[in-house]
């Protein structure tokens, strides 16, 4: 019985999963509530329900299932990732860094890029550039392939002024049709005019405003805010 309950709960706990990643919030919460009926001790499904909660707004129920969620499985490094990044999200940074902070110390954790890229944003919110500096190279060299981190990462070395260093890392970005978007094109733009590039400054700036026209990049661009 209990195998067919466990069972029963993981069919429901992927059904909320495709719900959520659809945005139906309130359908995927009815189904992890079902999950639990079947499994009452299934750390994962208090672990969605903490995003779900997060999503509709009620973060007193989020902390509790999150709560829950690691006392039932307290090395739960993904728990304590999307516990951190719901934190951030509410501005409690302090809070948000010991749950990052805590999934990087688990052992056989496989997230650690993700978490300290999260760490990272994170800390560039709370205008800790130094720190977030830091935390999103180590994600880069771990994950040197991820435009997100390098996006990050040459947006906040812009912010401390480092504009040599925020440009090779764009760079990798744009360089990639696939990679590159509105923001990573318009950071690019405004590197090059404080290095006082204005060619490729020019050129970025034109290749947002043809593939990006109704961005507000493109807007930015074409009121000449580079300083923005």
């Amino acid at each position: 019985m209990q195998a067919m309950s466990d069972s029963s709960a993981a069919v429901r706990l992927e059904l909320a999963s495709l719900y959520f990643g659809k945005g139906e919030f309130q359908t995927a919460l009815n189904e992890v509530k079902l999950a639990l009926q079947a499994n009452p001790e299934y750390g994962a499904a208090y672990n969605l329900s903490g995003l779900i909660y997060a999503a509709l707004g009620n973060m007193a129920q989020a902390d509790a299932s999150f709560q829950r969620a690691l006392q039932i499985n307290p090395r739960d490094g993904d728990t304590m990732q999307n516990y951190g990044w719901v934190l951030c999200q509410n501005k409690r940074y302090a809070e948000a860094e010991a749950q990052f902070q805590q999934a990087l110390v688990q052992p056989n954790y496989r997230g650690a890029a993700r978490t300290l890229r999260a760490m990272g944003l994170c800390q560039a919110r709370d205008n800790r550039l130094a720190d977030a500096e830091a935390s999103l190279m180590r994600s880069y060299q771990i994950d040197p392939s991820s435009a997100e981190t390098a996006y990050t990462l040459a947006d906040v070395q812009y912010r401390r002024g480092e504009y040599e260093r925020a440009r090779f890392y764009i760079d990798r970005v744009n360089k990639s049709a696939e990679q590159s978007n509105a923001q990573t094109l318009w950071l690019g733009s405004r590197i090059e005019y404080k290095l006082g590039n204005t060619v490729p400054a020019r050129a970025l700036g034109e290749q947002l405003r043809k593939r990006y026209p109704q961005s507000p990049e493109a807007l930015a661009f074409e009121q000449g805010r580079f300083n923005d």
